[in-house]
């Protein structure tokens, strides 16, 4: 599955189809309060407050992926509504509480699609306008928090759904694209059904309850917050700013751009790979000693630091559960002048334990106890942050489909004041998603960032 912006997809023209969520009456009427994760809490509190500046801060996170042949459009609506009905976070309805969030859920049979045409989309760029328009259209603060259409051609259909971030991450994107398409199959008869293999998936609620349960009596002075009070007082706060300059003033967001490049052929991350083997590391911690060379010869710290996201679904009943299971960890590690590629990836493998052995305690409980200031004041990012994020896109739901499907992941941000590095590995090799502010040292740090981080990548293969 590629991350790429929706404007450098190449999506053909064809007749635009658009399913709106609704709710109906139901006899018994939304279950019970149920509470919210810590993202979507602190995720809807933060638009609240930039509504009410008239200052919003807009995202979605986007998927497309192609249907071949001529489309059965009853067939692909029942199978995005076999999408919302299988995941409940999709079927809530968010409501603030005293200065928190929860929510009712609407049952499967409490919510119906609306189908309307949209007429023809006669240019690829009349197709990117009305992608990137529809996937605009979500919004933290109203319900439904997904919308879906198709874009339909004699030979061949796109099938596109948007999220506000209250209700997804990257990885929920997989999971959705596998759900609708499975449907799909089976509805059309393209592939059998098997007793007992449509499992539900875990709720993305029912984690989060139990998360807040067993952090509930968590004190600022709790030893479980030992790790995340060093790091802070090494870093002077939680967030590791970004090392090189880029040219943005505090406070301020910058027009977003997005960019997506293979950096390594398929054989050749392999081969990466193998090596990191060699070394004792793993492939991710590879790629982030990388990441911490590269700034290193760009003028950056001897010692990385930097925030990491978590995948917190496990591989149990949670593996295929759509929601926001993020958990974003902060990780340090030397990176000497005279250090080579081997020295660096062993000590980005012990920081990685290290960091595992604190994964249970999520960052924004840990922000609102340690820096309870900038928790209450900051509707993002106070500076540009360091961040890492990689995805082995072969491991995801359906990744057997990805490349036949051109799956896509869209993630677009109204305004950035930093850079953001996606990387992403696909069947076809390593590939980065970048979105950084519209400044010109932004964009040369992130030429030269990428250009030094590829450099180090290769150099171990020519050893």
């Amino acid at each position: 599955m590629l991350q790429i912006s929706v404007e450098h997809s190449e999506i053909g023209p064809g007749e635009a189809h658009r399913w709106h969520l609704v709710p109906l009456t139901g006899a018994d009427g939304p279950a019970p309060r149920r509470m919210t994760g810590y993202n979507q809490a602190k995720h809807f509190t933060v638009a609240q407050y930039a509504q009410s500046v008239d200052d919003p801060i807009r995202s979605y996170v986007a998927a497309s992926f192609e249907l071949t042949g001529q489309v059965d459009l009853d067939a692909l609506a029942a199978a995005l509504l076999h999408l919302v009905q299988r995941h409940e976070v999709l079927r809530a309805i968010y409501q603030p509480l005293a200065g928190d969030l929860g929510c009712e859920v609407l049952t499967p049979d409490e919510v119906a699609l609306k189908h309307v045409y949209g007429g023809p989309l006669e240019t690829p760029a009349q197709v990117t306008r009305h992608l990137q328009e529809a996937f605009q259209e979500v919004d933290t603060l109203s319900w439904p928090l997904i919308t879906m259409g198709a874009v339909v051609r004699p030979g061949s259909t796109t099938v596109w759904f948007s999220c506000d971030h209250l209700v997804t991450d990257g990885l929920s994107s997989a999971i959705a694209i596998n759900d609708i398409a499975t449907a799909y199959r089976k509805i059309t008869g393209a592939e059998p059904t098997a007793a007992g293999e449509d499992r539900q998936p875990g709720s993305y609620l029912e984690f989060s309850r139990t998360q807040r349960r067993d952090n509930r009596a968590m004190r600022a002075d709790d030893a479980r917050l030992d790790y995340w009070r060093g790091f802070r007082d090494r870093n002077g706060g939680l967030f590791p700013p970004f090392p090189l300059d880029l040219g943005v003033r505090s406070g301020e967001l910058y027009a977003p751009v997005a960019s997506t490049e293979q950096l390594l052929t398929a054989d050749r991350i392999e081969e990466f790979g193998a090596t990191c083997r060699e070394s004792g590391g793993r492939l991710s911690m590879g790629l982030l000693a990388g990441v911490a060379l590269a700034l290193r010869q760009l003028g950056g710290p001897e010692v990385y630091r930097g925030l990491m996201p978590f995948n917190e679904r496990g591989r149990g009943v949670y593996a295929e559960s759509m929601g926001w299971f993020i958990n974003t960890l902060p990780i340090e590690f030397p990176v000497g002048p005279a250090a080579g590629f081997g020295e660096v990836l062993a000590d980005a493998q012990d920081a990685y334990a290290q960091v595992q052995d604190h994964s249970a305690v999520h960052f924004v409980k840990a922000w609102k106890l340690l820096a309870p200031a900038e928790y209450a004041s900051l509707r993002y990012w106070p500076y540009a942050v360091n961040f890492f994020s990689y995805i082995d896109c072969r491991r995801l739901p359906g990744a057997e489909h990805h490349l036949a499907q051109q799956a896509r992941m869209h993630v677009w941000v109204s305004g950035c004041n930093g850079i953001l590095h996606w990387l992403h590995r696909t069947d076809e090799g390593l590939f980065v998603n970048t979105i950084h502010a519209d400044t010109p040292q932004a964009r040369d740090v992130n030429r030269a960032l990428l250009d030094g981080f590829a450099g180090v990548l290769t150099e171990p293969l020519a050893a």
